[in-house]
């Protein structure tokens, strides 16, 4: 049905495009006339102007002629004024006509007559003016009643007429094959008229005989229409549970990975802790394997933490500006210890490397990341080249890669000589828990780390692998153009002197509080803890000589950070450290740490704690 109606629009378009056709055929047609009209018109405009430049030039040669004359009749020399006036002007008129005289071969021959006769005419003035002057009058006027003169003058006007006749018969001509042109055209008109008027009733006539088809071809289209849009809706349900199933997958695999580490250390956790309770009732104080043992798998489960905060880009970051070729460089101890002596380490590092700002803890956790990965994938034999460089990414690669910002990138690539990755798993290569190591030889994490803090930099990563030939992957950074601001190193105190500052712990976790609080009276301070902001103002007004506040940051009614602008608003010079297990809060916006802020992520060891403590409270 619809191909029969799409040939019936077809047939029914035909006498339109027709008559159209015609309309356009009578519109050019008037177009080409009214340029031969204007044309016309300029033809006359410049054969009058040619006219009127002749008639100036028979001036001229008359008014020389009455100049001699009236010199010869009477010998005041006041007549040859306009004698000389017109001799100096012939020559430019005659320049004008030449230029303006067509390319005919009669008006050029009487136009070579014109100037034969005047040149004979004023050398017959020349030659009686001269005898004049000589004192000679008779011979004079004998040569002017000789006739050259008026020969030479009747020939010039001669010429002109004939020139005359010429134009005249031309704009004639042009005039005659407008009025035909014009005349054939009146009556195509009438005709392109009269068909049109029967197209146009044919064309009714079709377009009545053919509504009923399209009327019909217009309900099958909405019916289809409707079948579509239903079958629309059916596939859009069925991708939106697919996408919902997609995603449960994913968070299962996330979760599922989680739970089997998480299970993992906590079980190893609780074992050591279970046996030191039994060998302590037994009065067997030979705990330290079992201690060691629960610390370790505490230590990995918060860098397992770690990791998945930094998967997910919620780890907070302290960029700087960062020279990466001077950070690549320092590595080269930490990596020769990591990878083992069989590995051969290379650095092609590029000159004038553009500066980056960027976290340079977490840039140097990704190499190392990817280091370990290549020693992992090659062996006990190969080589790892660590490769920096300037690059651009474009707008095409950019159209053809999600999330890249075109731009100015510094570029650092770390490149193995491994077996390299099939397509499949380069595909699934950042995804968490996702690995091809054997059991208890990764965690599927090194990737998604790296992964999360290039983009949570703002930056880009790309892995370029194939089997059996090596694998290199790229860290796209992006390039700093603000000024780079010199660090200035931080005055400190003597860190040997004996600890005796009181610090104010805040924390709504009792158990918590008690662990920190214990934590620090081990390290020499005296501790005053509370379980909230308001307890936290109360007692930093009624305790003198608190030197720190040490507080969590999410915490009912009152957050960490308010607390801590009102309590350096009440005791100026107060020093505070914020500490949280979630970084999603009031001092880390967009995934930085606000500037100036002292944080200490939790868990953190007692070493840790030490160290924080003596850098903030060292501090001048």
């Amino acid at each position: 049905m619809i191909a029969r109606l799409r040939r019936a629009m077809r047939w029914q378009s035909v006498p339109l495009v027709t008559g159209f056709a015609v309309l356009a055929m009578i519109v050019g047609t008037r177009a080409v006339l009214v340029e031969n009209q204007r044309a016309n018109r300029a033809a006359a405009r410049e054969t009058i102007e040619y006219q009127e430049l002749l008639s100036g030039l028979l001036s001229m040669a008359q008014d020389a002629e009455s100049g001699q004359r009236g010199y010869l009749l009477t010998g005041e020399k006041s007549y040859l004024e306009p004698y000389r006036k017109a001799v100096d002007a012939i020559p430019g008129q005659l320049s004008r006509i030449g230029a303006m005289t067509a390319s005919d071969d009669q008006i050029v021959q009487q136009i070579n007559h014109i100037k034969d006769a005047l040149s004979q005419k004023q050398a017959e003035q020349a030659r009686t003016i001269a005898l004049y002057d000589k004192g000679d009058a008779a011979a004079a006027l004998q040569l002017v009643r000789s006739g050259q003169g008026k020969a030479a003058m009747d020939e010039i006007r001669a010429s002109m007429d004939t020139i005359r006749r010429i134009s005249a018969a031309d704009i004639a001509a042009r005039d005659e094959q407008t009025d035909r042109v014009e005349a054939w055209l009146r009556i195509g008109s009438l005709a392109a008229l009269l068909a049109i008027f029967l197209l146009g009733v044919y064309t009714i006539r079709e377009s009545r005989r053919r509504f009923r088809d399209v009327v019909v071809g217009q309900e099958e289209l909405m019916r289809k229409n409707i079948e579509l849009g239903n079958e629309i809706q059916t596939r859009e349900k069925a991708e939106s549970q697919i996408r919902q199933m997609q995603k449960m997958e994913a968070v299962g695999q996330l979760t599922g990975g989680i739970a089997h580490d998480f299970n993992n250390m906590l079980a190893v956790i609780i074992s050591a802790m279970n046996l030191a309770q039994r060998k302590l009732k037994r009065g067997e104080y030979d705990l330290e394997k079992l201690i060691e043992a629960a610390t370790d798998a505490a230590s990995r489960a918060a860098k397992l933490t770690s990791r998945l905060l930094a998967f997910s880009r919620q780890q907070p970051l302290a960029p700087q500006v960062v020279d990466t070729n001077r950070l690549v460089t320092g590595m080269s101890d930490l990596l020769r210890r990591a990878l083992g002596e069989g590995i051969r380490i290379e650095t092609v590092l590029a000159g004038g490397l553009w500066k980056t700002h960027a976290d340079p803890s977490q840039i140097e956790n990704a190499i190392l990341n990817l280091a370990v990965n290549a020693r992992d994938a090659m062996g006990e034999d190969g080589k790892l080249t660590i490769e920096t460089a300037n690059s651009h990414l474009d707008d095409g690669y950019a159209a053809t890669h999600a999330d890249v910002i075109p731009g100015q990138y510094v570029m650092i690539a770390v490149s193995d000589t491994g077996e390299g990755m099939s397509a499949d798993v380069m595909a699934r290569a950042f995804e968490p828990f996702f690995t091809t190591k054997p059991v208890n030889k990764g965690t599927g994490l090194g990737l998604s780390q790296v992964f999360g803090f290039v983009k949570q930099s703002g930056g880009h990563v790309k892995i370029y692998s194939e089997r059996d030939q090596g694998t290199t992957v790229r860290i796209y950074l992006p390039r700093f153009f603000g000024p780079e601001e010199p660090a200035i190193p931080a005055e400190r105190g003597d860190s040997t002197a004996k600890v005796t500052e009181t610090i104010l712990v805040v924390e709504d976790d009792a158990q918590v509080r008690a662990a920190t609080t214990d934590a620090m009276r081990e390290l020499g301070y005296e501790v005053i803890h509370v379980g909230s902001g308001q307890e936290a103002l109360e007692k930093l007004a009624a305790t003198p000589g608190i030197a720190l506040l040490f507080t969590d940051i999410v915490m009912p009614v009152m957050n960490g950070r308010k607390l801590a602008e009102e309590a350096v608003a009440r005791q100026p010079g107060l020093k505070v450290i914020f500490t949280t297990g979630f970084t999603r809060n009031a001092v880390v916006h967009n995934g930085v740490l606000d500037h100036d802020v002292n944080f200490l992520a939790k868990p953190f060891t007692i070493e840790q704690l030490a160290a924080k403590l003596r850098e903030v409270l060292d501090t001048k």
